[in-house]
């Protein structure tokens, strides 16, 4: 049985449970993932929903139809500046 296979009869439940594990970074019984384990699971995850999940409802999908800067021709290297507000002095954490 390959990967594909594998991913066609896996179980919603083992889905989930895969789904979680890399969320939280290790198994429901509490040892950690591998990196190793990390990838495949996360491999898994995003084949399952390719296959079985619209385009908005899988994981790392990103609605881009409402961001502010789509359509603009202005230059890209243009950025937006970031105001610290705070009870001290600036500068200051």
């Amino acid at each position: 049985m390959n990967f594909k296979e594998m991913i066609d009869n896996m179980s919603p439940e083992v889905y989930v449970k895969l789904k979680q594990a890399v969320e939280l970074g290790k198994w429901p019984n509490g040892v950690r993932l591998t990196p190793e384990q990390t990838e495949l699971c996360l491999q898994a995850v995003i084949t399952y929903d390719y296959s079985n999940k619209e385009e908005k409802d899988r994981v790392g999908y990103i609605d881009t139809a409402g961001h502010k800067s789509l359509g603009k021709k202005e230059s890209t290297e243009e950025q937006d500046t970031i105001k610290w507000v705070g009870d001290g002095p600036e500068g200051q954490v």
